[in-house]
C-alpha cells in the first residue's frame, strides 16, 4: 500500500495536506530558492541552476506537491520525473549534496515545517539527493 493510501485509510493527512497544500509547498519551494540566492554558503548549488530560477521554482513545487501526496502537475507536465537522468548533466557530488540538504533544512525550520515531519521529510530527501550524486567528493 503506497503512503498516500496508507494515510488516506488510516484517516491521516498526506504530508502534502499537512504542510498546508499548495500554498505550503510552494512557500516552503520559494524560501528554498530563496535562501540559495541569498546566502552565500549555498552558491555551490546555486551555480549549477539557470541565472533566473522561475523555472526552477515552478518544477521542484510541481514535482513536490505529487511527491508529497497531492496533485501530480509535474507528471502532468513532463511526464515521468527521471530525476537521476535530469541532473545527470549537473555535476553533483558530496558538496553539492550537502549544500541542497543544509539549504531545505533550513527552509523547514523558516517555514516552521513540524520538527517531526521536518525530520522525516529530510530522511527521504537525503536518499534522493545522494542518488544524484554523479562525481566523487
Amino acid at each position: 500500500m503506497s503512503a498516500d493510501a496508507d494515510a488516506a485509510a488510516q484517516g491521516t493527512q498526506t504530508p502534502f495536506e499537512r504542510l498546508g497544500g499548495e500554498t505550503g509547498v510552494r512557500t516552503l519551494v520559494d524560501r528554498f530558492y530563496d535562501l540559495m540566492d541569498l546566502e552565500p554558503v549555498y552558491a555551490g548549488i546555486r551555480r549549477l541552476h539557470p541565472a533566473t530560477l522561475d523555472g526552477s521554482r515552478d518544477k521542484l513545487f510541481w514535482f513536490l506537491c505529487g511527491w508529497l501526496g497531492g496533485p501530480s502537475h509535474y507528471i502532468e507536465r513532463y511526464g515521468h520525473p527521471r530525476l537521476r537522468a535530469r541532473h545527470m548533466p549537473y555535476a553533483i557530488g558530496i558538496a553539492e549534496r550537502d549544500q541542497w540538504m543544509a539549504c531545505m533544512i533550513q527552509a523547514m525550520e523558516e517555514c516552521a515545517v513540524d520538527p517531526a515531519m521536518a525530520q522525516r521529510l529530510a530522511e527521504s530527501f537525503f536518499g534522493t539527493a545522494d542518488w544524484m550524486r554523479n562525481k566523487g567528493g
